[in-house]
């Protein structure tokens, strides 16, 4: 992910393609967070990414939350919507207080040191002109470079509440969520975006997220899905929409949004983030049209919500893609992520028999683990200054999704055991909107 013009080059060593941030390390480039003059800024980039920031937020508030809205019951709308605003708050005190220094402050390889934590450490002193910087991306004050980390963490927890919607406690439910962002997705982040987590030494190539973000959330959403066991009635009842207008607006929100998620990642305002860029809409226009040829061969006709879903799976399988891969390659990618996904959200889902509710493994996993392997296809050094690697891009997902997936039951059982997780079946039947929040959408 934060490979831009300024803190990445990248060379050969180990298993395959060192980052160059740890590269530069040795060559005297800063090794830890701290202090510089703040002349020393990029303004320029410091703007962009400030405008990605805001972008990759949108994703989310309320780009999620109305892809999902609109997709679950009319009596869990609200529900569905209130449980990623809550998210949102949540993970953003969280991650200032201790997982963005658990992910991106260094000290060893599995986890990041406490420099940052307790909302210290993102310093500005007007007089001296003096503004802390991360080691990472040194050309723009850190508390920018925080808030967008922390964006990418609101967004992959957000992810998860479509595995679990219409049966999940709320307040057991925020617990859970908490606790995930502290000790699953920070230290993946740590592992594969800080320059010595032990998946960035051995060269594991995500330039935004697609393990880090998708896999990860995909994994926990199998995880939510498998233990909490289907919602009632589900094979056996028609589960209708509330509102697949809410749907489309989500993800034309998610399609806009991304540019700050992929161009973002580039932490540059530069010819890299140009191509993510272009990248990321090509693969999402294809992963579109893939799906609904798909659909329309074996289901006689297209839908809205499968150009919605193929255009999310091309989204998300050029997202470890997007710094290393030419035009050509991003069509390939989202035509393949698709077609994929399209299996994933149908015939694996059956295989799996596990109620995913809203398909967050079967798009988000799936495109996730397509868009990374493919990533070590297509990687062109000519692009992102590197070569891809089948095996180690193949080692790094395995990884995430085991520990992602192991993580997240241990901690659902924990969750279960001490304050109970699913709703009761009055509750259910009535809707999470009127049992867990009494409100319910008028009309």
């Amino acid at each position: 992910m934060r490979y831009g013009w300024h803190g990445v080059l990248v060379g050969v060593a180990g298993w395959g393609l060192l980052p160059c941030a740890v590269q530069a390390q040795a060559a005297g480039a800063p090794v830890r967070p701290g202090m510089v003059d703040a002349q020393a800024l990029s303004a320029a980039d410091t703007g962009w990414m400030l405008t990605a920031t805001a972008l990759v937020l949108l994703m989310t508030l309320p780009g999620v939350a109305l892809f999902y809205a609109g997709m679950v019951r009319r009596k869990s709308v609200l529900n569905t919507m209130a449980s990623v605003v809550a998210i949102a708050a949540l993970v953003s005190v969280l991650w200032f207080a201790a997982g963005y220094s658990l992910a991106f402050t260094p000290d060893t390889a599995w986890l990041g040191g406490f420099a940052r934590m307790g909302f210290d450490g993102l310093q500005f002193d007007l007089a001296a002109g003096r503004v802390a910087v991360s080691h990472v991306a040194p050309h723009i004050p850190e508390s920018v470079y925080a808030m967008f980390q922390l964006t990418f963490a609101i967004i992959t927890a957000a992810l998860v509440v479509g595995a679990f919607v219409e049966r999940m406690r709320f307040a057991p439910m925020l617990v859970f969520i908490g606790l995930w962002s502290l000790l699953v997705y920070a230290p993946i982040a740590h592992w594969v975006w800080e320059p010595g987590g032990w998946l960035a030494r051995m060269g594991a190539l995500d330039f935004a997220g697609g393990a880090v973000v998708h896999v990860n959330a995909g994994a926990t959403g199998l995880a939510c899905a498998w233990y909490l066991g289907p919602r009632r009635g589900y094979g056996r009842e028609a589960f209708e929409p509330y509102n697949l207008g809410f749907t489309m607006a989500g993800a034309a929100l998610l399609w806009v949004g991304w540019f700050g998620f992929n161009a973002g990642s580039a932490l540059a305002a530069d010819g890299r983030a140009g191509l993510a860029m272009a990248v990321t809409h090509i693969a999402a226009a294809a992963g579109a049209l893939a799906w609904m040829l798909g659909e329309a061969v074996l289901r006689g006709k297209p839908s809205l919500l499968g150009l919605c879903s193929g255009l999310v799976a091309g989204l998300v399988a050029i997202t470890p893609a997007a710094g290393f891969v030419t035009p050509r390659a991003a069509l390939a990618i989202g035509a393949v992520a698709g077609l994929a996904c399209y299996w994933g959200a149908t015939a694996l889902k059956r295989l799996l028999g596990a109620d995913d509710s809203l398909d967050v493994f079967g798009v988000h996993g799936v495109g996730g683990i397509v868009g990374s392997l493919l990533t070590g296809v297509f990687a062109s050094r000519t692009v992102g200054g590197v070569e891809g690697n089948v095996l180690t891009q193949a080692l790094s997902v395995g990884a995430v999704l085991a520990f992602s997936l192991a993580a997240s039951l241990v901690l659902l059982w924990m969750m279960d055991f001490a304050l109970g997780l699913r709703v009761d079946e009055e509750g259910e039947a009535t809707g999470l909107d009127l049992s867990q929040h009494r409100e319910r959408v008028g009309g």
